[in-house]
């Protein structure tokens, strides 16, 4: 969940059309797209990514990483609502190189950056407070 966190105050404090996950992102995001051109990264559905005939597709994509991704199969939570934080309601349990692939399509395709918009994260909120009290001592 401490990662969740950090990478939710990341999201809410950067363009992430330009953040980098990993070494490997340009790979992970040009595979994801031809391997799922129509998946719709906005909002995603659990019973879609995890039915049988999506989940052998997942399962093919996620083995192209084994050697490149470290823990490429670990258990990582997803917001499944681009708009939504990470709550009971809005988060999935998904493999590591899926978060990335996800995620960098999230990011790369800017539906990420609405997050700034939608949140009030523990960063912004931090840099808003000193910037206040640097004005208040001015």
């Amino acid at each position: 969940m401490e990662h969740s966190d950090i990478y939710f105050n990341v999201l809410c404090s950067v363009d992430t059309r330009w953040l980098k996950l990993t070494p490997h992102d340009d790979l992970i995001y040009t595979h994801f797209r031809q391997d799922f051109p129509d998946l719709d990264v906005a909002y995603i559905k659990e019973n879609e990514i995890k039915n049988n005939v999506n989940k052998a597709k997942w399962r093919a994509y996620c083995e192209k990483f084994k050697t490149i991704v470290e823990d490429y199969s670990f258990g990582t939570l997803m917001r499944a609502d681009t708009n939504g934080d990470y709550s009971e309601s809005n988060t999935i349990l998904v493999p590591r190189v899926q978060f990335y692939a996800i995620e960098i399509a999230r990011n790369r395709e800017g539906l990420n950056n609405e997050v700034k918009k939608l949140f009030k994260c523990a960063s912004k909120a931090n840099m808003e407070e000193r910037n206040h009290q640097t004005e208040i001592m001015a």
